[in-house]
């Protein structure tokens, strides 16, 4: 566990990642050196945006202005879903680190698959992440929003097995044939809109638990993701929502409560994003 509380996973790779980051999807820039520097302060020290975030630029710069080494922050990004070609992930890649202005990424992931795109080939574009993991510019590589199939298919194709798979979990979608799947491979998972896009916190299942638990609806769902053993990083612009999130690691959920949340589940109708199957968005 770190110095800050959170506790630390270790990667297939050999190295390790907090369990708790904080997350920049759909944070405008202008608003994300402020609230990357509060979270910073606040005591996060992972920090996940992505190409098509549009705020790496802003996300280096909070790092810089935080007091805090380079290699006290775990950062990740992801590669857009316009550059899936070898030189143009390469091409790519090397903006993402003069955006942030790092010299090295912690972890860089394919942001999605893409199976009906690029003529199904997404490995061609993992053989890159994988140089980049070589050149050592990339510490880990890994992968967002990959289905047991893909996962099966760069098992099959590729040298090196992804160290995280970042995919949609919360509780009325639990994702579990994924989730299994990483595990059983040694995938560390990632779970993305922990809080269903904030639906899950009206629940009254969730009210009810969190009246019991003298916490918020978002620090308990937060927890069970903790539990769960899944890397979660929820996102807020708001310092007091930023702070909250931050205190899930003075309690615990017991097993009755932990299974009560899970019993929200909704399969695949929970889904609230894409389906990584057809999903086949590329910016313009």
């Amino acid at each position: 566990m770190a110095a800050n509380g959170v506790p630390t996973i270790a990667l297939n790779d050999g190295n390790t990642i907090p369990q708790l980051g904080f997350g920049v999807f759909q944070v405008p820039p202008p608003e994300t050196a402020q609230a990357v520097g509060t979270a910073l302060a606040v005591g996060y020290r992972h920090i996940d945006t992505a190409q098509m975030y549009g705020n790496e630029a802003e996300v280096g710069q909070a790092v810089r202005t935080s007091g805090l080494d380079r290699g006290e922050v775990f950062v990740t990004s992801k590669l857009s879903n316009g550059f899936h070609r070898p030189d143009d992930a390469r091409k790519a890649f090397e903006s993402t680190l003069q955006a942030l202005k790092f010299d090295y990424l912690d972890l860089f992931l394919i942001h999605w698959p893409l199976p009906t795109r690029y003529d199904g080939d997404f490995v061609s574009t993992w053989q890159v992440l994988e140089e980049l993991q070589r050149d050592g510019r990339a510490k880990s590589i890994g992968v967002s929003n990959f289905q047991v199939a893909h996962l099966e298919r760069l098992a099959a194709e590729a040298q090196v097995m992804p160290a995280v798979n970042q995919i949609e979990a919360h509780p009325y979608f639990g994702n579990e044939e994924v989730r299994a799947y990483d595990q059983a491979h040694n995938i560390i998972t990632e779970a993305w809109s922990p809080i269903a896009q904030g639906k899950v916190l009206n629940d009254p299942t969730m009210i009810d638990i969190a009246e019991e638990s003298g916490r918020s609806p978002a620090q308990v769902v937060l927890r069970w993701h903790i539990q769960r053993g899944d890397v979660v990083f929820p996102k807020s612009t708001t310092a007091k929502r930023i702070e909250e999130n931050f205190r899930i690691f003075d309690f615990e959920l017991d097993d009755a409560t932990m299974d009560r949340i899970g019993g929200l589940g909704q399969g695949e109708a929970g889904r609230q994003g894409p389906n990584p199957d057809t999903f086949d968005y590329v910016p313009s």
